[in-house]
């Protein structure tokens, strides 16, 4: 077995455990964590081709095209030529940017050659289109302080020591007039006027400039003056990454493949990408408390897509636990607090990460209701008979219809919570079809089966309501 396959061997005993016991999700962090730096060249090519496709949005020729150079290459003593392209235009790193370098990452401990190249001549000129503020041309020294600044945030996620570092000025700017014609002569001016942005302008009746169309042949020309094998990238520059294989042709080299990565959601859950501007990022230079907050912020639905960009999880890690919250066995919130512990501990370790953690309990997630000064009570007495959905939406008002409450017991936010005089808290998760039959009745079974006594609760989300009378 594989240095990977065992890690996940002894991770997937934890993950079918109870997730919400902190020495459990500290030996899983341990577990996980370690995998950042692990050992990946004894998978085999078509191993290492699967665990990268298994991150990108798309991988052309094709995965079997990648084992299939990757086993060449190793027949020939070497390992492929990766190249990551990146713009020093600003300061501030979020999590987005980290998404490539934990792929690169990967390559790395595959045992491949790594090139990040600085696109500092674009950065000079800044906007080609002339539209934008966010891309004014850049001095060398603005260039080289990005660039320290860059590498210093993402350093978490990615060994700077065993990378080759290149800028594109070291070709760009001696291309001569003859040659970039008699590259431009093979390009179809139709190839570049696919992406999206142009066909949108052009559509709707703006413009659009020479200096735009010739960006990506330019780009293009970083992969064949380096000579690629593969280029990876947000899944936005795909079209520039297929232009890279077609300059690579008129190079009279073979084609680089290709591994696009896809754009990360922003904290708002409103569809946008992570963006500064948008306010719905997570800054890498965030303290440990303010990322695992903002982590906890997200929409449910967004946990699937960060544990796959963020972590060092496989694909059949992630489904059990996903089917695990389908269950009603894992509860969301104690999956979201392993996914946040898991962002933390990679940007300031595993210590401050199970810290953050129980600081968020602290102030959120009250371990003993009986703390709170005032809650809501139900009276089972007189409401026992009514179907907890309609207690909920019309004697606490909690939500704002029956269905509202049945989309929250169809998330696994619906409990009742019992607390006994001494020990810890029992929580015994609410089905949506148990969501509506009568309060008292549900009540009575839960508590019979679980075998439990104490004050009971009924949570619905974050809101809560003691029960008496029952």
């Amino acid at each position: 077995m594989t240095r990977l396959g065992e890690s996940v061997r002894r991770a997937s005993a934890l993950l079918a455990q109870d997730l919400s016991s902190d020495a459990t999700v500290e030996q899983l962090l341990t577990e996980t964590g370690a995998r950042r730096s692990l050992d990946l060249s004894d998978l085999s090519a078509t191993e290492q081709a699967e665990l990268i496709a298994s991150r990108a949005v798309e991988v052309l020729p094709g995965v079997e095209r990648m084992a299939e150079r990757i086993e060449r290459r190793r027949a020939e003593g070497r390992g492929l030529h990766v190249k990551l392209g990146i713009d020093p235009t600003g300061t501030d790193v979020h999590l987005g940017h980290a998404v490539p370098f934990i792929v690169l990452s990967r390559f790395q401990r595959m045992g491949h050659d790594v090139t990040v190249l600085i696109g500092d001549i674009t950065a000079k000129i800044g906007d080609p289109s002339g539209r934008t503020a966010e891309r004014p041309p850049l001095t060398d020294e603005d260039i080289a302080r990005n660039l320290s600044g860059y590498r210093q945030q993402v350093r978490p996620f990615f060994d700077f020591e065993r990378v080759r570092f290149v800028h594109n000025s070291e070709w760009l700017a001696d291309l001569a007039f003859p040659r970039l014609i008699g590259i431009l002569a093979h390009v179809p001016a139709s190839q570049l006027l696919q992406r999206e942005d142009f066909r949108t302008r052009l559509a709707a009746g703006s413009g659009l400039t020479m200096s735009e169309l010739i960006y990506p042949v330019a780009m293009a020309i970083d992969s064949a003056e380096l000579d690629c094998d593969l280029e990876l990238g947000g899944v936005d520059q795909l079209l520039n990454m297929q232009t890279g294989r077609k300059v690579m042709e008129i190079y009279g080299l073979q084609p680089q493949l290709i591994a696009a990565m896809p754009l990360i959601e922003g904290t708002d859950g409103s569809g946008a990408k992570m963006s500064k501007s948008k306010d719905n990022y997570i800054a890498l230079s965030a303290s440990a408390d303010d990322v695992f907050g903002k982590v906890m912020s997200i929409p449910d639905r967004l946990m699937t897509p960060y544990l796959r960009a963020w972590t060092e999880w496989t694909d059949p890690e992630i489904d059990a636990v996903a089917a695990r919250v389908a269950d009603g066995s894992l509860h969301p919130m104690d999956l979201k607090k392993v996914l946040a512990g898991e962002v933390v501990m990679a940007l300031h370790g595993r210590e401050a990460a199970m810290a953050a953690r129980a600081g968020f309990v602290a102030r959120f997630s009250r371990r003993s209701f009986t703390e709170v000064a005032s809650l809501p009570v139900v009276d089972a007495g007189r409401h026992g008979g009514e179907g907890i959905a309609a207690v909920l939406t019309r004697v606490l008002e909690f939500t704002p219809s029956a269905s509202a409450a049945r989309r929250v017991a169809k998330q696994n936010g619906l409990r009742l919570v019992v607390e006994p005089a001494a020990g810890s808290q029992h929580a015994l998760v609410l089905t949506e079809a148990e969501a509506l039959r009568p309060l008292a009745e549900v009540a009575a079974e839960k508590l019979a089966e679980a075998g439990v006594t104490g004050t009971v609760y009924l949570k619905a989300g974050r809101k809560i309501a003691e029960i008496t009378g029952l």
